[in-house]
């Protein structure tokens, strides 16, 4: 047991608990981060992305040291069918700047980094050892918790937590609801390892230069979901997501999928000789702007993917924990600073300050999306993919057919499978969501 008070409790060692332990760690406060793994990141062995711009409001120079994979200089999104995929990408030489702004990382590497400037900062990081309970005094206000290690309570002035989505330190306590399965993304992914040069070849890249592949169409089985593709320095991350509510419904399991995913005429050949030393699978939040539960309270916070703080339509996850984890550091040390006690009252700040960042202006303006795409998901993920990839393939193919009859194919095509008056509702409500 440590028997020491602290100005706060840190429960999670992930993007959003590294940052807000080591925003406050930074300023001068006591601060006891908790972490159930071996070491921050043991349990994660999530490829992602980071953005540039978030990491430098939090660790200016981090750059310097930090284990960064590749800059992207390319991104590409594939509508794919069994067999094809008709595709969209943006690659600019802009993106080879000095000061690079998104980066692909490992997160077991990264999060270790990460934790290693949290301790720097001053804060003490103690592993191996799961938060099972949120102390409260009489009154419902947090105090402190109690962990698996035994010897009684830890106390301190307010606990944050980062537990992520399946944390159930929150939910136990009463501070907020356990995830609908339709918030919930159940995502697997694997690292495919294979010589740098080859995947520079590959991906049409030189040095440090990366490429992301996002995907939808039928190889989520007309599920709500995607595919991924991300180039490391000597490995390939691949991997697909859907809503844990359609793994329920369909009986489709995550691997199945995954396996289809790979052996996609587009995918193997990028797969090609690799070796397959990681497979993982994990939960991603994605009920959106309307399933974000009670953020703050008497004596607690909650940040990161706990908070269901995910953008799933841009596909921005990492930027929204780690700001949120120092937004929530920095309402912390301003009700710290002027001596005032942590009552839900001034720890409020914490969602005024969320409110006034861009995480939750983009996340309210998509609140929408989420039910749309998830109520029509046979169809945005099934029926137009199909679609749009065998107008290409009549576009494309020469067989003597004259051009006309070959748009009478296509638009006969869209009819048969779809009436207008559903055409256009979904495009009008796609807008709308969209807006």
């Amino acid at each position: 047991m440590i028997d020491e008070k602290f100005d706060a409790i840190v429960v999670g060692a992930g993007m959003a608990g590294n940052a807000a332990a080591y925003t406050m760690a930074k300023r001068g406060l006591k601060v006891l981060q908790l972490e159930r793994g071996e070491y921050s990141g043991s349990k994660n062995v999530q490829g992602a992305i980071l953005y540039a711009d978030m990491m430098e409001k939090i660790i200016p120079d981090f750059r310097e040291d930090a284990p960064l994979e590749r800059h992207l200089i390319e991104q590409r999104f594939w509508m794919m069918t069994d067999n094809s995929h008709t595709g969209l990408q943006y690659r600019s030489d802009e993106f080879n700047e000095e000061s690079p702004n998104r980066y692909t990382i490992i997160r077991a590497q990264f999060d270790k980094w990460f934790s290693s400037k949290v301790r720097e900062a001053g804060a003490l990081v103690v592993c191996e050892t799961t938060v099972t309970e949120l102390v409260q005094d009489a009154y419902g206000k947090v105090i402190g918790v109690k962990t698996d290690r035994g010897g009684g309570q830890i106390h301190a002035d307010v606990v944050v937590l980062a537990e992520g989505v399946t944390g159930l330190l929150g939910t136990r306590a009463g501070l907020r609801k356990i995830p609908k399965p339709t918030e919930v993304a159940l995502a697997v992914k694997e690292m495919h390892f294979l010589p740098q040069e080859v995947i520079e070849q590959r991906f049409n890249l030189k040095g440090n230069e990366g490429v992301v592949i996002e995907a939808v169409g039928t190889i989520s089985k007309g599920m709500t979901g995607m595919g991924f593709i991300y180039s490391n320095r000597e490995c390939i991350s691949v991997g697909l997501g859907c809503l844990v509510s359609d793994f329920q419904a369909s009986g489709v399991s995550p691997y199945q999928l995954l396996e289809k995913f790979k052996s996609h005429p587009s995918v193997a050949p990028l797969l090609e000789g690799s070796e397959v030393k990681e497979y993982a699978a994990h939960l991603i939040p994605e009920g959106g702007y309307n399933a974000i539960p009670q953020l703050y309270g008497d004596g607690w916070v909650v940040v990161g993917d706990a908070a269901q703080l995910n953008n799933a339509i841009h596909r921005e996850g990492s930027n929204l924990a780690m700001t949120s984890g120092r937004i929530a550091a920095e309402a912390v040390f301003q009700v710290k600073s002027r001596k005032d006690p942590m009552t839900a009252q001034n720890l409020s700040l914490y969602k005024k300050m969320l409110d006034d960042s861009f995480i939750m202006k983009d996340l309210k303006k998509y609140k929408d999306m989420p039910k749309l795409l998830h109520i029509q998901s046979q169809n945005f993920f099934l029926t137009y993919p199909q679609l749009v990839n065998k107008a290409m393939e009549n576009y494309l193919r020469v067989d003597g057919t004259p051009k006309k009859e070959k748009q009478k194919l296509t638009m006969k095509s869209f009819v048969s499978a779809r009436s207008w008056a559903g055409l256009f509702g979904d495009a009008f409500r796609l807008a709308r969501a969209w807006r």
